[in-house]
């Protein structure tokens, strides 16, 4: 006589979690690695001598760089681009705005977001280490930086900026020059520099040292 054996519930059941709790391993690694892959790019730095991850500016960081700029117009640059925001927001107030980032996928990003806003005529984005290109062409700077690299920037600055140009430092000041007016406090700190000023008071400083 045959005997029906009867399956084991408690076994197909246990099998079955395991291989639900298998696939949602499976499926939130994948999920996980697809946002690492996609986020990574934007938060790798845009400098390569000092490391300064991205971190986009607040809508009260971007209006306090225009306050202090308010009725300067001609060129802008923007020195670590990011997603370009100071740039489009620089162009839609009729500044021909540049910046410059070395992460491409933020490169790409601020292009394609440029277009979107309909300011690309008054736009360029470019891939450029910031230590490496030549600033003496433009009237406004825009820096979001940090402190480790001010005093190497303050003597970049003044040696290739021309008299008249302005620069705005966010978040982080420069520690050897007198700003010529500052906004707000904490993140949204801004302070602005009057190139003139500061090429002024550096050749009264040398015609000291000279006489002394």
């Amino acid at each position: 006589m045959n005997e029906t054996i009867e399956p084991n519930n408690n076994v197909l059941s246990s099998s079955k979690n395991a291989k639900l709790g298998i696939f949602i391993a499976g499926a939130c690694g994948v999920v996980v690695g697809g946002l690492y892959a996609v986020a990574t790019p934007f938060v790798l730095p845009a400098f390569r001598r000092v490391c300064l991850p991205f971190v986009p500016a607040t809508s009260k960081q971007v209006d306090n760089v225009f306050k202090v700029l308010n009725g300067r117009t001609g060129t802008l640059v923007d020195l670590g681009s990011g997603d370009g925001r100071i740039v489009i927001d620089a162009a839609k107030r009729g500044y021909n705005a540049t910046g410059y980032e070395l992460n491409p996928w933020l490169v790409w990003y601020s292009k394609i977001t440029a277009v979107r806003k309909r300011v690309k005529g008054n736009t360029n984005f470019y891939r450029n280490d910031l230590w490496k290109t030549d600033l003496s062409q433009y009237d406004n700077v825009v820096i979001f930086g940090v402190s480790s690299m001010m005093e190497q920037l303050e003597s970049k600055l003044s040696n290739e900026l021309l008299p008249g140009s302005k620069v705005v430092a966010c978040r982080f000041p420069f520690t050897g020059w007198t700003p010529s007016q500052t906004i707000d406090e904490g993140i949204d700190s801004v302070w602005l520099y009057d190139i003139t000023k500061v090429l002024l008071k550096q050749d009264e400083a040398h015609k000291l040292k000279t006489d002394s």
